[in-house]
């Protein structure tokens, strides 16, 4: 029984915005009916979509079932207006609107919070993210109120000092997490995150022609090390592929290889455990 704790089914790998424009009026049922047969076929019988703001996530959800597949979705991530995530999710101004979003999506059936809280990599600059971070009082912020509505806490994260403080504000899972050092390993350790590497966003790149080779070549390598880093700290690691994302087609299997070749003989192990802890967290409240 396999699990991808990090995929969007609004998304096909190819193009972002013919993906999403398939789901624009309503979501597509032969496209997710499609999507998920592949996952079943595959034996994935767990699935933690990112979410969409046009409910293929959602749909999904209602279809699963018929798939023997569980299905947990946050509906529509949220992101701080001017910040990425935008394309997908939905924005706020200030921390009153963004409670009444995580109310409404509460009301909707969400089964968690998905925040966005980062930039994302630049795949031609080793060690640059494409925006600034939100502050650390803002991302505290951002994890209680969710928190105190009783939902999880998924957090779109990279960079250091960004991961270590959405760890220290009781984040229940930190997504990509690029760039990575050993305080903020420590810190995700010590309060139980589950890290969702989703590995497969850089390795697929290779040999694409899109992106600098040398740069994305140093930033699977930093990934590697880092979640091998943290495996040994006891860190909790779950797999995600973020399929839908260019050049990650659903039910690709790039995740498990480059786990195991970040985690060696005790991969299984590992991941048993981080997957077991994101199905007891990500449950609707």
């Amino acid at each position: 029984m396999r699990s991808d704790c990090h995929m969007h089914m609004i998304l096909d790998g190819i193009d972002w915005k013919a993906a999403i424009s398939r789901h624009a009026i309503a979501p597509d049922e032969a496209f997710i009916h499609k999507t998920l047969k592949i996952y079943a076929e595959q034996g994935y019988t767990y699935l933690r979509d990112g979410g969409d703001r046009w409910n293929a996530g959602k749909k999904a959800r209602e279809l699963a079932p018929g798939y023997g597949i569980t299905y947990r979705t946050p509906l529509s991530p949220l992101c701080k207006a001017g910040h990425y995530g935008k394309f997908i999710g939905e924005t706020y101004e200030n921390m009153k609107e963004y409670a009444s979003h995580v109310k409404k999506l509460g009301a909707q059936g969400c089964d968690f919070i998905k925040i966005m809280i980062s930039g994302l990599m630049d795949f031609d600059r080793f060690g640059v993210l494409t925006e600034e971070s939100l502050p650390a009082e803002e991302i505290r912020e951002l994890i209680h109120i969710a928190h105190e509505e009783g939902f999880s806490v998924m957090a779109h994260c990279n960079g250091a000092r960004t991961a270590e403080a959405a760890a220290e504000a009781g984040v229940d899972s930190i997504e990509h997490g690029a760039y990575l050092d050993r305080d903020a390993l420590a810190a995700m350790a010590e309060n139980n995150t589950v890290w969702v590497p989703t590995l497969s966003t850089i390795g697929n790149l290779r040999g694409k022609g899109r992106f600098s080779e040398d740069a994305v070549a140093r930033i699977l390598d930093s990934a590697l090390e880092n979640c091998a880093a943290f495996a040994a700290l006891g860190g909790l690691i779950a797999p995600g592929s973020d399929a839908g994302a260019w050049s990650v087609p659903h039910g690709c299997q790039t995740e498990e290889t480059l786990l195991t070749e970040a985690l060696g003989s005790q991969t299984a192990d590992i991941l048993e455990k981080g997957v077991i802890a994101v199905k007891t967290r990500f449950i609707r409240p």
